[in-house]
């Protein structure tokens, strides 16, 4: 049969080389391929037990592609919870310091909106909807449009 055990395992390995996944993820792809939910389950235990599955290195790196996309980390912390990783895989990654969430933003809105400060208060409400829509926090957002005129 077509659909045995070192198939999902190499389609699962396949599917790693080419980029982390999550386990829902993971699950997800191997059950359109047909494969039965204790084949996949089995073959996921096994591939965690290795370390060739691991939610932590696909936080870490989701984490940096996404911040590097200009989304903070309320979006971040989103789109991982709904990929099924633990909160406590991405938490640290999200509050370590290693990442200025407030430069980010104000790259994000530099990139979106052009480097000079919003016109006027409409304008301001606009960009900053757009910040908050991409994932940051009010901090980071006043950061950004230099609300507190703290950047200079």
């Amino acid at each position: 049969m077509a659909l045995d055990r070192s198939a999902c395992r190499k389609l699962s390995l396949d599917l790693l080389a080419r980029r982390e996944h999550s386990r829902r993820e993971l699950a997800r792809k191997l059950d359109k391929r047909g494969f039965p939910g204790s084949l996949i389950d089995e073959t996921l235990d096994e591939l965690e037990g290795t370390g060739a599955l691991s939610s932590r290195r696909f936080a870490e790196s989701f984490v940096t592609a996404r911040a590097g996309k200009g989304h903070g980390p309320l979006r971040i912390r989103a789109d991982l919870s709904k990929r099924g990783v633990a909160a406590s895989d991405f938490e640290d990654l999200l509050h370590d310091g290693s990442i200025d969430w407030s430069a980010i933003a104000r790259k994000a809105r530099a990139k979106r909106f052009g480097s000079g400060a919003p016109a006027d208060y409409a304008d301001r409400a606009r960009q900053g909807r757009f910040l908050q829509y991409r994932g940051f926090d009010m901090d980071q957002i006043n950061a950004a449009l230099d609300i507190d005129g703290d950047s200079d």
